[in-house]
């Protein structure tokens, strides 16, 4: 992961806090890089995340996932029986 300090400097134990702050938050995602921008007394953290590498997508009802097999069984019989529309 890059860390970036902007506008100022912070030790290294303040940097590990806020990486572990920021892994927690979003947890299960990879994160590439992470801001740290100091303003003033503010801090403000900008998190780019790594691009995730999906083969195919499937969306099927509120689900994103990359394979079926990740779906339960109903909901794989639910997707296998939708009316498939050619873009």
């Amino acid at each position: 992961m890059k860390i970036n300090v902007i506008g100022g400097e912070m030790t290294r134990q303040e940097i590990d806090e806020y990486i572990k702050y920021a892994g927690q938050k979003y947890t299960g995602r990879q994160i590439g890089q992470l801001d740290i921008v100091i303003d003033g007394e503010f801090v403000d953290l900008k998190v780019h995340f790594k691009d995730m590498d999906f083969q195919r997508a499937y969306r099927s009802a509120d689900y994103l996932v990359n394979t079926m097999d990740k779906l339960n069984d109903a909901k794989q019989k639910e997707f296998s029986e939708k009316e498939r529309h050619k873009v």
